[in-house]
């Protein structure tokens, strides 16, 4: 405890010695241990007495970091480091993969990981970050920062901020001094890989890489690091050079790597782990901002992430699609001579940056404050924008300085009306005043820089000097991994085609301390419908991974699922991906999206509804409930002629009719056959005019739409309630309702006569449902969250419930892709490990 001493008071040491001393107790009784999928447990923490950890907690202690998030740090770190192997084992090939958050906390985990292995004695750790100096060059600071200033001379540095690697004179055996650490920070780029091979390939070092560990943490792992002809071939040969090492990929948009063909046992598949990062609070992700679809509702959330709204903040502006033209080049059109339109949408996605940065400096905030314009790769459209955003910034100094009165109501009014949309009480403080912004915005206009940043342009973000006001224009230099320190405004249209693209692309994911409720995005409806299926993927995906850890399950026995969608790749590097399959037992599904404007659309769902109710009644008697018209004993050709007519909105990939056909033929032909027999429901709400379906009158639901100003599609959220799963099981409306999902669920599976019989709901919703007088908006002056259906004619609204044990194996191919683990050996670690320990010994 000496070295502390000084820093100290007593008590203080008293406290870090009885802790230390119970730790060591602890381990050195077995301790302990953290526990690992399908591994021996080995590691049971950091230690006060190592060198690395213990300086990069005091460094986050330093920087205000609370107890909380430390500890968060810690956890999550040894939870990675626990998954690789005991470094007492005389060889290894560990494959893991990290699962993060775009723009969320994987540096700061995988710094905490090679702080923790460090301190068990790894000897050598390459750091592969990206494939842009501006990432690599990022890394490179942050390790510095973190690892390299709190233990100097414990570590040696092959690489620097300005130097990638170049070839040292000194030799590989020759850096490993006693409690010396070789660190690396190269770009995945195919000269600096071929001179790193080249020097560890010589035989002094072959040598002593047969007893050095090595960790090798692929950022970015998903980006050129998988089903590429030069990288990847070259990141296989570095680890071929290593008896004794740990490859930990991190990446946000894990598609290709868990698409790579697991039985190829040389390839980067995570044989060994996948890990999710837990969500940090206070992160922005697509389910915050965009809100989240659900497959079924068995899973009906009161609220989004830290109690955001369920349907995310009221942070997307459209940009309409008519507009895009103006904005970027069309396919044909050179985009040498294009210049851009400073459209409505454009010019209030900047005059809100320059509002949104005054009103941090008004909450004395004088961080970096940045705007994103995303349109296109191209580099000379980047150079379009120059002029007009200079220009425009330029006209809104003078019109300041001279305060002139038309001008100053368009502030007032832009700052009211965007300041009322996202309440600031969610985040615990009290909106500015107009006059309180406006005393900074002359000086946020003066600060401000338009920066153009691609690989061609000397003009790259800098942000070494306080408070940097920019707007960044630029393509893939600024769409992965690079962070856009104080991001505000995304202006976003860059046409993109895969979900990895899309997630990377959307750098305004991340932490907006102090300023929750000022980022906002404009970009297309299409792409805000896309980045909202993204959000139901990336939950789908990480529920999947966090069964590994739930069920004790490794990534080479349960291949990680992801979710297509109709118009969109999931990644451009699908490897061995083939269509998986998903059980629809015991589930229930509704319609929630509707074209409301599509008069032909609109008819041809309610002549479906007209003839299944007409053609059911020819075998039922119609049975009033107190919510609903009962229909039983229906045959199952009139159900799956109903499939066939009703047509389901696009951005409802789960009600396919084709899929729930194929579902359902399959348990027609089931050694115990299923579903032969169905109940139709025709529930009834409150309207006093009714409307006829088939040979019943039937009174429409109120439905009103989210007020989401998407003109493609009406977005009713919630159309079926809990209890009208058991309309047909003779329970009241109050029994139902308090009774849990599981036990509906398990009430109509104990039913003898409708634990093989499927129920289809239907639901006349009134054209017009208006939203509900006691809606009213969070704040003054904002927007209901609802607004009027207006619909051409009455909407047909469609629940399905399937009978059965949803955990149960009857699936049928559906909407999901992964790997087929078939015929992959599942390696026995612990057996393996336990031959090495007895070796060692």
């Amino acid at each position: 405890m000496g070295r502390f001493s000084s820093a100290f008071a007593p008590e203080i040491l008293q406290a870090f010695e009885a802790q230390w001393k119970a730790d060591l107790e602890k381990v050195e009784n077995g301790g302990v241990k953290i526990i690992a999928v399908n591994r021996e447990p080995w590691y049971a923490g950091p230690h006060d007495d190592q060198f690395f950890w213990p300086a990069l907690a005091s460094k986050f202690k330093d920087e205000g970091w609370d107890e909380e998030r430390i500890n968060s740090v810690d956890s999550s770190s040894s939870t990675v480091v626990a998954h690789t192997p005991n470094p007492v084992s005389n060889a290894w090939k560990t494959r893991g993969l990290v699962v993060g958050y775009v723009q969320s906390g994987k540096t700061t985990n995988f710094t905490a990981v090679v702080a923790k292995l460090a301190d068990v004695e790894y000897r050598m750790v390459i750091v592969l970050s990206g494939i842009h100096n501006g990432l690599r060059q990022q890394t490179q600071l942050r390790l510095n920062e973190y690892l390299v200033e709190l233990n100097d001379d414990n570590w040696v540095t092959m690489t620097s901020d300005t130097s990638d690697f170049v070839k040292p004179t000194s030799s590989f055996p020759a850096m490993l001094g006693k409690n010396k650490v070789v660190l690396a920070v190269v770009k995945k780029n195919v000269a600096v890989l071929k001179k790193l091979i080249q020097w560890l390939e010589k035989t002094n070092a072959r040598k002593a890489l047969e007893t050095a560990p090595v960790l090798v943490i692929d950022d970015e792992a998903d980006q050129a690091s998988v089903a590429t002809g030069r990288i990847n071939p070259l990141i296989r040969r570095l680890l071929e050079l290593m008896p004794r090492s740990t490859y930990i990929g991190y990446t946000a948009t894990p598609f290709a790597n868990v698409f790579i063909d697991p039985s190829d046992d040389q390839d980067l598949y995570p044989r060994s782990f996948i890990l999710n990062l837990p969500r940090p609070v206070g992160y922005f992700g697509p389910e915050k901002i965009f809100g989240r679809d659900t497959f079924d509702v068995d899973e009906e959330e009161v609220s989004g992430p830290d109690g955001a709204p369920p349907d995310g903040y009221d942070m997307v502006r459209h940009v309409p699609e008519t507009d895009v033209p103006l904005l970027r080049p069309g396919g044909r059109e050179s985009a040498e001579d294009f210049v851009p339109t400073m459209t409505t949408e454009l010019k209030d996605a900047v005059h809100w940056f320059w509002l949104a940065t005054a009103a941090r400096r008004a909450r004395k905030d004088l961080g970096h404050s940045t705007m994103l314009i995303h349109t296109s790769l191209k580099i000379a459209v980047h150079e379009s924008y120059r002029p007009s955003l200079e220009s425009m910034r330029d006209r809104a100094v003078r019109n300041l300085q001279d305060q002139d009165p038309a001008a100053l109501d368009r502030w007032r009014v832009l700052w009211e009306k965007e300041s009322a949309r996202v309440p600031t009480e969610d985040f615990g403080r009290v909106q500015n005043s107009f006059e309180e912004v406006l005393k900074h915005l002359l000086e946020v206009l003066s600060a401000t820089r338009v920066i153009l940043d691609n690989f061609r342009s000397a003009d790259r973000l800098d942000y070494s000097d306080p408070s940097v006001v920019a707007i960044a224009v630029g393509g893939n230099t600024l769409s992965r991994g690079l962070t856009l320190e104080g991001l505000v405004v995304s202006f976003f249209i860059r046409a993109a085609r895969a979900y990895d693209t899309l997630l990377q692309m959307g750098r305004w994911f991340g932490y907006r301390t102090g300023y929750e409720d000022l980022p906002r995005i404009w970009t297309t409806p299409e792409l805000a419908s896309s980045f909202r299926h993204l959000a139901l993927v990336e939950h789908e995906m990480r529920d999947d991974i966090d069964r590994y850890q739930r069920e004790n399950l490794t990534p080479q026995e349960v291949a990680v699922r992801i979710r297509t969608h109709p118009s969109l790749l999931i990644t451009a590097k699908m490897g061995a991906a083939q269509p998986a399959f998903v059980s629809f037992e015991g589930r229930r599904l509704q319609t929630r999206y509707f074209r409301t404007d599509d008069a032909h659309w609109l008819e041809a769902n309610r002549n479906a509804a007209d003839t299944l109710v007409n053609e059911a009644m020819v075998a039922s008697e119609p049975e009033k409930l107190a919510t609903a018209t009962l229909l039983r004993d229906v045959p199952v050709s009139l159900i799956k002629a109903f499939l066939n007519s009703y047509q389901v909105h696009g951005d409802s990939p789960d009600l396919d009719h084709k899929m729930l056909l194929r579902y359902i033929n399959a348990r027609l032909i089931d050694a115990q056959p299923s579903l032969e027999k169905w109940s139709v429901a025709l529930v009834d709400g409150d309207a006093k005019e009714l409307v006829p379906i088939g040979g019943l009158q039937v009174s429409p639901v109120q439905r009103a739409r989210l007020n989401d100003d998407d003109p493609e599609r009406a977005d009713i959220k919630t159309l079926m309630s809990k209890q009208d799963r058991v309309l047909d099981l003779g329970k009241s409306t109050g029994e139902a309702r308090a009774m849990s999902e599981d036990k509906l669920v398990e009430a109509r599976n104990a039913d003898p006569v409708h634990r093989d019989r499927g129920l289809l709901v239907l639901y006349a919703i009134d054209k017009v449902s208006a939203p509900s007088k006691d809606e009213k908006p969070k704040k003054p002056g904002g927007r209901p969250t609802r607004a009027p259906l207006d619909a051409l004619d009455t909407v047909i609204g469609l629940g399905i419930v399937f009978p059965g044990d949803r955990t149960a194996k009857k699936k049928v191919q559906a909407t999901h892709v992964a790997v087929d683990l078939t015929d992959v050996e599942s390696d026995d670690v612990d057996a393996a490990m336990d031959m090495d320990t007895e070796e060692a010994g």
